[in-house]
């Protein structure tokens, strides 16, 4: 199977071309990979975000718990059922549902 020498100039170049043009896009650094990349950067900023802004609350936090005595005892009272020693403590019982 010869090809004429004219068909082989357009044959060659375009072999040539299909083959850069193939590893610009599946390549390893390729744009689908880019692509892929920069959805990963995306959501890892989103997490970034999203622990900077937790970061920010718990500083908050720690700054309330040394310094304001009212967020202490409403943490004290709130998590472990402490209350003041004027204080009377109503418990009822729950009621049971019926099916």
């Amino acid at each position: 199977m010869k090809l004429p020498l004219q068909k082989k100039m357009y044959v060659i170049p375009a072999a040539c071309l299909a083959f850069i043009l193939f590893f610009t896009v599946f390549g390893d650094k390729g744009l689908l990979r880019i692509f892929e990349l920069r959805q990963d950067k995306s959501k890892i900023e989103e997490r970034l975000a999203s622990s900077r802004a937790d970061n920010e609350k718990l500083k908050r936090e720690i700054v309330a718990l040394k310094s304001d005595r009212r967020y202490l005892e409403s943490i004290a009272r709130k998590d472990f059922g402490l209350v003041r020693s004027n204080e009377v403590i109503y418990q009822f019982p729950q009621e049971k549902k019926q099916p």
